[in-house]
């Protein structure tokens, strides 16, 4: 003990002593706190690293300032490109080998079958960027003179860069000679301020719309991917048309298991891509951080041409289509790679994005008020749901045990986990239901399950006004 205390003792009067120094070097005459910190004049040398450096260290901050601003803008301005016109080289899998583009232009422009015309693109949920349709077409479009039956017209929305997430690779005669993908295919919609499925770009929002299955069952060369599951192609039709409009599959090409042991299909909603600042991990099962899904995404599921790494995925029990297509160690050469450079980029932009207010008039506010007490309190939400993320700061993972439902898509993942998830902009995102697969309709629904399942007690009232305070959630408060 005593030893202990005499080394506190030193402690103590070492601290006391560098005290006093930084305290009369602060008062030395002719010397104001900027040139303590590289002014002209300062002799010390702020690359020795020895420890003997004991001199007053540069003011890097006003230059250095400047630099963070300017790569906060370019990150930002970078990162929106890369998400809503990048393909990662998409074009190679998209195009070369399943020949999507075939199927897109029709046999009478160079491809195969009838075509795909705009009805039909946007009644499989593909979204139209108006404002990148050429001068007059919108009031074409609105006053019915656009032909919206006829491929011929989607080739044109193509050239002119107009369908959100597709890009047409055409040659110099006009002929679609590819088609490659990105993040806004699934991670963007419109606001459909012309009409539905044509509007301004809402940056982060999940396509509910949008059926991937029924795209991808365009393609005439399918079979490269039920040549990858081992499968035929009636099998893997069957699957992709279980999915329906704003679900997909990822793990289907890591496990193989298109459907749940309910008979009901594997697949899960696309999820936001907004209001992500301060989550630490991505995706409803937590597989990782928002680069580490940027990166799988546009690699193993996007098929852009990059690298990727993750020896979890090396386990031929639970992942036996990885293991067997080489999924956990992709690598290409160097001055090959069309994805790692453009992660950091795509992930400044993401965090940027907030979650959207909902609407004026589309919550109850005093019902809201109530459930912001309940919330809290009775209703004990904010046990997981802590604000202001909505979320778990930390580890956000719980198992299907701990919340009342099935571990099916938490044995997916590597962490056999749920995630907590965010709620901001729950409004922006409720078709399809909630819950990583919609299982549950509504947000009462959710609110039943909860009640049921920890015994809490709460009243039809109480119920109501919890599920107003979740809608009254936004990006902006």
């Amino acid at each position: 003990m005593r030893q202990l205390n005499r080394a506190w003792k030193i402690i103590a009067t070492t601290a006391y002593g560098l005290g006093l120094v930084a305290a009369a070097s602060c008062s030395e005459p002719g010397r104001s706190p900027s040139n303590q910190t590289g002014a002209p004049g300062n002799t010390s040398n702020p690359n020795d690293t020895s420890g003997n450096n004991t001199g007053p260290r540069p003011n890097l901050a006003p230059g250095f300032d400047g630099k963070i601003d300017s790569n906060k803008n370019r990150l930002a301005a970078a990162g929106r490109d890369i998400f809503r016109y990048d393909t990662f080289g998409s074009e190679k899998f998209w195009g070369d080998t399943l020949g999507l583009h075939r199927a897109i232009a029709g046999a009478q422009h160079g491809g195969v079958g009838t075509g795909l015309d705009p009805t039909t693109a946007l009644a499989v949920g593909l979204k139209v960027d108006v404002e990148k349709l050429p001068a007059g077409l919108p009031e074409q479009i609105t006053a019915g003179k656009v032909d919206l039956k006829d491929p011929a017209t989607t080739l044109a929305l193509l050239q002119a860069d107009a369908v959100v997430g597709v890009k047409g690779i055409f040659d110099q005669a006009g002929t679609l000679t590819s088609v490659g993908i990105r993040c806004s295919l699934c991670h963007s919609t419109v606001d459909d301020s012309l009409t539905k499925g044509i509007g301004k770009r809402l940056d982060g929002w999940p396509n509910r719309d949008l059926d991937v299955g029924r795209v991808i069952m365009l393609a005439p060369n399918r079979m490269a991917i039920a040549g990858v599951l081992g499968v035929d192609l009636a099998t893997l039709d069957k699957v992709l048309s279980a999915w329906g409009p704003g679900k997909f599959d990822a793990e289907l090409t890591l496990d193989g298991k298109g459907f749940r042991p309910d008979g009901k299909s594997a697949a899960t909603l696309i999820p936001a891509a907004y209001g992500l600042a301060g989550q630490n991990l991505h995706t409803y099962s937590g597989w990782g951080s928002i680069p580490y899904w940027n990166a799988f995404v546009a690699n193993l599921e996007m098929h852009g041409q990059g690298n990727f790494f993750d020896p979890r995925l090396n386990d031929p029990v639970k992942f036996p289509i990885a293991v067997k297509a080489g999924l956990f160690d992709v690598r290409v050469p160097e001055d090959q790679d069309m994805i790692s450079a453009k992660l950091p980029a795509l992930q400044f932009y993401q965090l940027a994005i907030p979650a959207p207010a909902p609407p004026a008039g589309s919550f109850d506010a005093a019902a809201a008020a109530r459930g912001d007490a309940l919330f809290a309190g009775k209703a004990d939400c904010a046990r997981c749901h802590t604000a202001p993320l909505y979320s778990e700061p930390g580890w956000a993972m719980h198992t299907g045990a701990e919340i009342g439902i099935d571990e099916f898509q938490a044995q997916r993942a590597p962490d056999n986990r749920y995630r907590t998830t965010p709620l901001r902009g729950l409004w922006a995102h409720a078709k399809g239901g909630f819950y990583h697969d919609g299982r549950f309709a509504t947000l009462l629904d959710v609110v039943n399950h909860y009640d049921a399942f920890f015994k809490l007690g709460l009243t039809d009232g109480e119920k109501n006004d919890v599920v107003e305070y979740m809608k009254s959630l936004g990006g902006e408060e």
